[in-house]
């Protein structure tokens, strides 16, 4: 199944349900693949994930892959908390550009 912003314009309990349809369908072996920009739905839904920047993927793996990939020095070394979605992003298209 592939979607493409699947949650946008819903109303917080139609997105909750069509992302518990997502992930049973997932559970059942059905291959669900997800573009979406509210990386906050991708880091609760997806199994793995690909950072896309300008049409070439930047990053990919599981969040916890991610998550090893980014440094928390360049967000906020106090914080002990793991990296998120977004910060991860941030850091991986950062270093794109450069």
């Amino acid at each position: 199944i592939f979607l493409d912003e699947p949650t946008v314009g819903l109303d917080p309990q139609s997105a909750r349900s069509m992302q518990d349809i997502l992930q049973g369908l997932s559970h059942q072996g059905i291959t669900v693949f997800v573009s979406t920009h509210i990386l906050s739905i991708a880091e609760k839904m997806c199994d793995r994930m690909a950072i896309v920047n300008h049409g070439r993927i930047a990053a990919e793996g599981t969040l916890s892959e991610l998550r090893k990939m980014g440094s928390r020095a360049s967000v906020d070394s106090a914080i002990e908390t793991p990296l998120s979605l977004e910060e991860i992003y941030f850091q991986v298209t950062r270093e794109a550009a450069i």
